[in-house]
């Protein structure tokens, strides 16, 4: 039977090295949208772009490289069409979800087992100074501390200059530390303590 229209035959070892990117591929997506859902909508669009411009990658190139660039692209690209979507707005709506409490808190509905296993490896702390940075900063800092990329990967990825990248990770380091610092600081001093 042959291939659907767009579709190409990869070689297996193609396949292989690309699927075994899928984890780390969905915890950068994950942290772009914050929405395990769109998240994984982010992770299927990525593979399915891949696997149709699969003739394009050069082998002996760094493939996980090639494979976040592409996820990063797609991410940009959906953010600019978001921003061009018209949007009505009920000001009765905004009023009551300002004086609404804010989403999240502790319930695990709706998070993947992936979400759930981010959230236990990472200390609370540092999970939610991570979370805290702007989003320049933290993807910049994932990419690089855990992701592990070179410098010049991603500004490739991000299609930022080197000097920004560097720029961005070490002004993003400086916050998580202020950040951990300050919680570390805080859990020091004992509660209802005065000082004399």
């Amino acid at each position: 039977m042959p291939p659907r229209q767009g579709l190409h035959v990869v070689s297996p070892a193609f396949e292989a090295e690309a699927l075994a990117s899928l984890d780390s591929l969905y915890r950068a997506a994950l942290r772009l949208t914050r929405v395990p859902a769109d998240a994984e909508d982010l992770v299927q669009e990525t593979y399915l772009k891949a696997f149709r411009a699969a003739d394009r990658f050069e082998p002996g190139t760094n493939l996980r490289a090639w494979l976040f660039t592409i996820l990063h692209n797609t991410a940009l690209n959906r953010a600019r069409d978001r921003s061009h979507d018209a949007v009505a707005v009920d000001s009765e709506i905004v009023d009551r979800a300002a004086d609404a409490p804010p989403p999240g808190g502790h319930s695990t509905g709706g998070e993947t087992p992936e979400s759930l296993l981010i959230r236990e490896t990472l200390a609370p702390e540092l999970q939610a100074a991570i979370d805290a940075l702007p989003a320049a900063f933290r993807q910049a800092v994932w990419l690089r501390d855990v992701e592990e990329f070179s410098y010049a990967e991603i500004a490739r990825m991000l299609s930022i200059p080197i000097g920004t990248v560097m720029s961005r990770i070490s002004r993003g380091r400086r916050l998580l530390f202020d950040a951990l610092k300050s919680t570390a600081i805080s859990r020091q001093s004992p509660v209802g303590a005065t000082e004399h």
